[in-house]
């Protein structure tokens, strides 16, 4: 049976004919395996650390090393694989800071060669190799293993792809390495082993964002990597009173029928425009003449239902502590009682010392740039390539370097030579970490917010807009993004082992529906036996609170049964009567409404 769940959970990776590990020798010296685990209930249908261990110990005796890149944790301790483990952790579905790059390909390097007294390197005589794995053991294990086989061993990116894809996929399958965010990063690692391996971090400010065609609805946030790689920021999200509309117009507010409309339409656009294209070939000169105005209008008609050209402008300095840049993308369209579809999800990552030339100038890239690209070439939901509903045409991002002339803020890092000392980042808590990306579990589909899920938080420069209209406070609902920068929350996160909800997110007086999700909540929490602390509700002084029969919920010093409640029922019964709780939620709304 576990065998069988290995197999499923594996799905298109290949698996070692002779081992039955999701596991594939890349090389006969690189080795790429899926993150092995030796708990359950992931031993059941991930590699069990115990039986690879045994593998390694049985096929290179001492010669083998772990190199990890997990930052939600590897699943086990460091002295399980005898302490052979290198770190260096970036988020899942991403690219690297590419600050690790140099250390990672010194590491493995350094491993795979023995370094005499006079430091010239020399091929181990055995059969020394590199294990790398991340979750899957493909994206980042393959950015890693494609990149080594690129700046170490002297590949062709495309020879470096073309044998993990064929080393580590099953035939049909797809590519090995797939997001276009960590296929833009091998491309870097290319020009910057063709240049001298020189590479320099910088301080970059983004000044302006230039979307054609975007969508109503959409919520554009500037991301890049803090705590050493390990975490994805939100360093700002975009507000209504920060953009330019240049061309077109965008709807105040926007329906999910709205986005059906807008598909269908697009789609017999389209239709309309092939069709008069091919009229347009077989016809004569009079009707060819008719057939093009016919596909001008359905142009021009799908012109304007392809949104508007804006200009995004950043009302407060936005500053990243590193090139490596990432740009968010979340379309939200409301729906019905107060629930919101989310039709679009995407991101782009892009590092501006390449995208300034840095490489081919010996080190002393452009203080400034553009980088564009259009929605087919962004990254999709987890890895894959799926979007959503397209929310923009093209993307120009303008950016510009901090103190270009101040060579403090500049920092050179090169690859260290071999039998140098390389350093390693500091790993990930090995028995699990949440909450590395912003976007972490964000999906298509349905969304409510809740006033204690931890999910639900707002960037600093929403919260800090004391002049916020309602209208842009209920849209920014449910928009994920880092509290990390307040270090009062940062620490009070840490205490409670969750992030904390805002007061304003909390349910108004008589909002009964709220309340019960709160109550539900809290019961779930009491009957929960793990060691993790519950997320703490806020405590707020309103005074529209006080004498509310919700005031000590919300407080958390009082717990109110349904049974208590008008009509109310037990708890249990209402987990099974789902027609008892809507009726009941709404005879208490009506009777409310009536006194």
């Amino acid at each position: 049976m576990a065998s069988l769940l290995r197999q499923i959970v594996a799905g298109p990776r290949a698996r070692h004919p002779e081992a039955g590990l999701d596991l594939c020798y890349v090389t006969d010296n690189i080795i790429a395996t899926s993150g092995p685990s030796g708990t359950y209930p992931q031993r059941a249908y991930r590699n069990p650390l115990d039986t690879l261990v045994k593998f390694l110990d049985t096929k290179h005796g001492a010669e083998w090393a772990i190199w990890e890149f997990r930052a939600e944790g590897t699943g086990y301790p460091d002295k399980e694989v005898y302490g052979r483990i290198w770190h260096y952790p970036w988020p899942d579905h991403h690219p690297p800071p590419f600050r690790l790059i140099p250390m990672i390909m010194a590491s493995m390097r350094n491993w795979l060669k023995e370094t005499d007294r006079e430091g010239k390197g020399e091929e181990k005589k055995g059969n020394r190799v590199v294990v790398v794995h991340c979750k899957a053991g493909k994206g980042r294990s393959g950015t890693a293993a494609c990149s080594y086989l690129i700046a170490e061993a002297g590949w062709t990116v495309e020879e470096a792809l073309q044998r993990f894809t064929e080393r580590r996929m099953r035939p049909g399958f797809g590519a090995g390495v797939s997001i276009p965010s960590q296929l833009r990063w091998i491309g870097y690692v290319d020009r910057w082993a063709r240049n001298g391996k020189i590479y320099v971090e910088r301080q970059v400010e983004i000044t302006e964002l230039h979307v054609w065609g975007v969508r109503d609805g959409v919520k554009i946030s500037v991301e890049g990597f803090v705590d050493e790689g390990k975490t994805i920021k939100t360093f700002h999200v975009f507000q209504k009173n920060e953009r330019q509309i240049v061309r077109g117009v965008l709807k105040a507010d926007t329906h999910l029928g709205d986005v059906v409309a807008e598909v269908i339409n697009r789609s017999n656009s389209i239709k309309k425009s092939k069709r008069s294209r091919t009229l347009a070939d077989t016809s004569t000169s009079t009707s060819t003449s008719k057939d093009s105005s016919q596909s001008s209008k359905a142009s021009t008609q799908l012109d304007e239902e392809q949104g508007a050209d804006v200009i995004f402008r950043p009302s407060a300095r936005v500053v990243l502590p590193s090139n490596d840049i990432n740009i968010d993308f979340e379309r939200r369209n409301k729906a019905a009682a107060g629930w919101t579809m989310v039709t679009s999800v995407a991101h782009v990552w892009f590092n501006t010392f390449f995208e300034g030339q840095g490489p081919e100038k010996e080190g002393e890239p452009n203080d400034s740039g553009v980088f564009e690209i259009e929605w087919d070439a962004i990254d999709g939901i987890k890895g894959s390539s799926r979007k959503g509903t397209q929310c923009f045409d093209k993307l120009s991002v303008v950016w510009r370097t901090i103190d270009s002339l101040d060579r403090q803020a500049s920092v050179v890092i090169q690859e260290p030579k071999e039998g140098e000392a390389v350093p390693q980042t500091a790993p990930a808590d090995w028995r699990g970490q949440k909450n590395s990306t912003p976007d972490e579990g964000k999906d298509l589909g349905l969304r409510v917010s809740s006033p204690i899920s931890a999910s639900v938080s707002r960037a600093n420069s929403i919260k800090g807009n004391t002049n916020q209209s309602k209208e842009e406070a209920d849209e920014m609902t449910g928009v994920r993004s880092d509290v990390s920068n307040s270090d009062e929350a940062a620490s009070e996160s840490a205490k409670n082992k969750g992030p904390l909800p805002l007061s304003s997110d909390l349910p108004p007086p008589g909002d009964m529906q709220a309340t019960s999700q709160i109550e539900n909540s809290e019961n779930h929490r009491n009957q929960d036996t793990s060691d993790a602390a519950s997320p703490r509700i806020p405590q707020t002084t309103s005074p529209q609170l006080m004498g509310s029969p919700i005031e000590g919920v919300i407080k958390g010093v009082q717990h109110i049964s349904t049974e208590d409640l008008p009509d109310g029922k037990p708890q249990q019964d209402l987990k099974t009567s789902p027609e008892h709780m809507l009726g009941h939620l709404k005879k208490q709304k009506d009777t409310s409404t009536s006194s």
